[in-house]
């Protein structure tokens, strides 16, 4: 966690609500939360709750229907499209439960795929993915499609993919929920490295007691709100 106690994520009274038919559905509830700069959150609560929701809000997926979301000093919930979707590239690396990969492409070629957004030449990003799959342990698996792979070296290439531009923060997704435990506990090791020794920020939504008590700090959603301990 940051030394210095710096704040990135800030997400002020913000509300989410869905329209179906003629029923308003309140997803979030005047919901705060404040992550500090390196800090490993695990979010839980039972499915339904509002976690991906919040979750798609601070990866800049979804906007709040009232109050703000601000990452890194950037209120992202008032950025154009165009914008948002810029700083959602270079800023934000996600990690999927069924690891996204595009089964046609190498595991090289999937984690090159957020880096065709940027200006760097083929050698520049063939450099930078040969470094996040370093990073993950899987150099030697470039040329492998996901088919070779098993589920969690797949979930790893998922996780080489997030971290290949360097964002700012890592938003998890139920990561080693279609894995048994050995491998998820592997994947839950990379995330422990990953936040310890480069100081990635990350916060990661489950249902896995297991997983949550790797993070450093858990919050518990309720009714579209955070809670400190585990509801009754």
């Amino acid at each position: 966690m940051s030394e210095n106690g710096e704040v990135l994520v800030k997400v002020s009274g913000a509300d989410k609500v869905y329209r179906r038919g003629s029923e308003d559905l309140h997803i979030l509830d005047k919901l705060d939360l404040n992550v500090p700069k390196g800090e490993f959150l695990a979010l839980m609560g039972p499915s339904g709750s509002g976690k991906s929701t919040l979750l798609n809000l601070l990866g800049g997926i979804d906007r709040p229907t009232n109050g703000s979301v601000e990452i890194g000093g950037d209120e992202i919930s008032m950025l154009s499209d165009r914008k948002l979707a810029w700083w959602r590239s270079r800023h934000v690396g996600f990690v999927f439960q069924m690891y996204n990969l595009l089964p046609v492409l190498t595991a090289a070629r999937n984690v090159d795929l957020p880096l065709l957004l940027t200006n760097l030449s083929s050698k520049q990003r063939r450099k930078q993915v040969e470094l996040a799959l370093d990073a993950v342990g899987l150099s030697h698996r470039l040329d492998h499609y996901p088919r070779q792979l098993s589920g969690g070296e797949q979930q790893r290439v998922g996780i080489a993919r997030a971290i290949v531009t360097d964002p700012s923060i890592l938003l998890c997704d139920e990561p080693t929920g279609d894995l048994d435990r050995h491998a998820g506990d592997e994947i839950l090791d990379l995330l422990d490295t990953l936040n310890r020794e480069q100081g990635k920020t990350i916060i990661m939504v489950t249902h896995d007691p297991h997983a949550s008590a790797r993070a450093s700090r858990t919050l518990y959603m309720d009714e579209g709100k955070l809670k400190t301990e585990k509801p009754e």
